[in-house]
């Protein structure tokens, strides 16, 4: 469905845009129907510009992202409403995508206008009703409302209900989760794994790895914007293999151990690592410019489990 072929994103910097500024480089990845890949990284690591690249928000300056086969910056007119009526986002922050001077159902009216304008009220209003009962909403409590009148998970719903309406194959979610309270969390990733067991695929950013554990089939872990490690969610969180995947998985709170104790894990798996999980497998690669056409960017370490090099990318 989603395909990210070698994808770059660089922006000019500095005075008179003298220098560049590499956000995401050589980035690869695929998203299935009905699978949730999770962008995993600290903050600056390029999560939430592919997301918006993928929404074209931002444009790539190298690289291709396809969707069903269809080089995604080429859209054009009605090929774009089209693929925007498939491909959705939602963000951090539900109080940004709603204007405090309307009502909040006004994101119905905007998707009506732009995808149904010749569905008569009767069946629109169903439609709508429909959606908000798919995300636990009651319409008699959200619709006619201001922002500032409901809650962010409620608004974060509605949100995902608009979403709903176009029937969408993609949901790119960045972060959707971070501003909400513990219990509305459980509600709006219940509804993540409704969507994709009605097909839909997510890409879900985050620098939440529990969430990420908990929801994604495939995890992406991005450093500085590159890929240093990828793969099934269970492999990638229970055998680590790049140092920086060790760190970050390590820095994870553990109610039953002392740090102490956790330091030492770390210590002793990093130990088995070895120099180089990359290096181990393509011999002769490491330190070779990692634009090179002919080098492959990640390694296969195990059936389904991909390991960048950490030469090139050090923790520091």
């Amino acid at each position: 469905m989603l395909r990210l072929n070698r994808v770059w994103k660089t922006y000019r910097v500095g005075a008179f845009g003298t220098r560049e500024l590499t956000a995401v480089r050589d980035v690869s990845l695929d998203v299935a129907p009905g699978e949730v890949v999770s962008l995993i990284g600290e903050s600056g690591s390029g999560k939430t510009t592919i997301g918006r690249m993928v929404l074209r928000l931002n444009s790539v300056s190298q690289g291709r992202i396809e969707f069903d086969g269809t080089d995604v910056s080429t859209l054009r007119g009605r090929a774009l409403k089209s693929y925007y009526r498939k491909v959705q986002g939602i963000f951090q922050d539900p109080y940004s995508s709603f204007n405090p001077i309307f009502k909040a159902d006004r994101v119905f009216d905007m998707v009506r206008r732009q995808f149904f304008a010749g569905t008569p009220n009767a069946t629109w209003h169903g439609k709508i009703e429909a959606a908000l009962a798919d995300v636990r909403l009651d319409p008699a409590q959200v619709l006619n409302k201001y922002p500032h009148q409901l809650s962010g998970g409620q608004l974060q719903r509605m949100l995902i209900a608009r979403a709903l309406l176009l029937d969408i194959k993609l949901l790119i979610a960045d972060e959707i989760i971070s501003m909400l309270d513990a219990s509305t969390r459980i509600d709006v990733m219940n509804l993540l794994a409704d969507l994709t067991s009605r097909g839909v695929g997510v890409l879900f950013v985050t620098h939440d790895l529990a969430l990420g554990n908990y929801l994604s089939t495939t995890t992406v872990i991005l450093r500085r914007g590159v890929i240093v490690e990828m793969g099934a969610t269970d492999k990638v969180f229970a055998n680590p293999q790049h140092p920086y995947s060790t760190h970050l998985l390590g820095s994870v709170p553990h109610l039953h151990k002392k740090w102490s104790q956790v330091e030492a894990e770390l210590a002793r798996h990093d130990a088995r690592l070895g120099p180089c999980g990359y290096h181990a497998h393509m011999p002769g690669r490491c330190g070779m410019p990692p634009h090179d056409p002919d080098q492959p960017m990640l390694a296969e370490i195990e059936p389904g489990h991909v390991v960048g090099c950490s030469y090139d990318q050090p923790l520091g």
